[in-house]
């Protein structure tokens, strides 16, 4: 094992978590990447653990949780942390149903824990509710809740790709924690308002799509992706303008994008795909670069980040 990160503790609980993880969906490719074989997906769980990513994000969705068990054989259990989902379902035939009541809950869990190979999860969450709240917040969220009153579970929230209804539920109920996809990026910052709200109230952000799903790793090049499909011409122009700064300070624009999230006082942790070892190792080294603050004001002063957003405190 390498030095480990630096930890944030997730809301009011005990639990604390790196400040980056590993998404796991890629792995089997859920979001459009090649599918890994075994032997591939365990190299890169276990590359991830070596490098302090020992915060592992799955669901029954994305069919990882059985090459998380299998990566995880032999692994002492408190040296990592697994986060999974109830809610969505995937079908034998490739489709996907939701399911928020409290009996298919606790059946999908129990699914999880014996596939992961392990007693428990230390984070569950709601699964993309968008189109089910009530159902999701009267019966899915006091199901999580009572687990985690038992101690089977160390924190609970909800993981979309929406801010809005996160809202909801930091106002209706009390969760300890979201994971948030592509909602707050150095590209947009839609969701900056209720991530304030979300830091007073100590409910933790797990950060997602810090990439917005390529386009702020691989710059505003022409097959450039946003949120799964080919960047439209106003996201190309305002990321060719903030690599332009980036090129100004010689600062890595995925480094941008990682440390900008990270600043945030509600981001306990960013969670990041890989697709091979060698991206473990290029996520993992945007948390060492040093950008100074002139690029970060330069950014503010041409209008790229909304005004009040946290900015990292870096070197002069």
């Amino acid at each position: 094992m390498s030095q480990p990160l630096p930890a944030n503790r997730v809301g009011k609980t005990n639990l604390h978590v790196p400040v980056m993880g590993l998404g796991t969906a890629h792995i089997a490719g859920y979001f459009g990447s090649e599918k890994m074989s075994e032997a591939q997906a365990v190299e890169i769980v276990h590359l991830a653990l070596e490098h302090g990513m020992n915060f592992l994000d799955t669901a029954p969705l994305y069919q990882t949780e059985k090459y998380l068990g299998k990566a995880l054989e032999g692994i002492p259990r408190e040296s990592y942390i697994i986060e999974t989902k109830v809610g969505r379902i995937l079908q034998p035939d490739g489709s996907f149903s939701y399911s928020y009541k409290r009996d298919e809950i606790l059946k999908s869990l129990e699914i999880s824990l014996n596939t992961l190979k392990i007693d428990y999860v230390d984070t569950l969450l709601i699964h993309d509710p968008d189109a089910h709240y009530q159902i999701a917040l009267n019966e899915a969220y006091p199901t999580l809740a009572e687990l985690r009153s038992q101690g089977v579970v160390k924190a609970i929230g909800a993981g979309m790709n929406q801010w809005e209804m996160l809202a909801d539920f930091a106002r209706d109920a009390d969760p300890d924690c979201f994971l948030l996809a592509g909602r707050y990026t150095l590209l947009e910052q839609t969701s900056l308002a209720a991530l304030n709200t979300f830091a007073e109230k100590k409910v933790s952000i797990f950060a997602g799509g810090v990439y917005n799903t390529g386009i702020l790793a691989t710059g505003a090049k022409k097959d450039a992706k946003y949120q799964y499909a080919p960047a439209p011409p106003a996201i190309i122009e305002k990321v060719s303008r903030i690599q332009a700064v980036c090129d100004r300070y010689d600062v890595p624009l995925n480094a941008a994008a990682v440390q900008f999230v990270r600043a945030h006082p509600a981001v306990a942790s960013i969670v990041l795909g890989a697709d091979s070892p060698a991206q473990i190792l290029e996520n993992r080294n945007t948390l060492d670069v040093v950008i100074p603050a002139a690029f970060w004001s330069d950014l503010q002063a041409e209008g790229l980040i909304e005004p009040g957003a946290p900015i990292p405190q870096a070197a002069s």
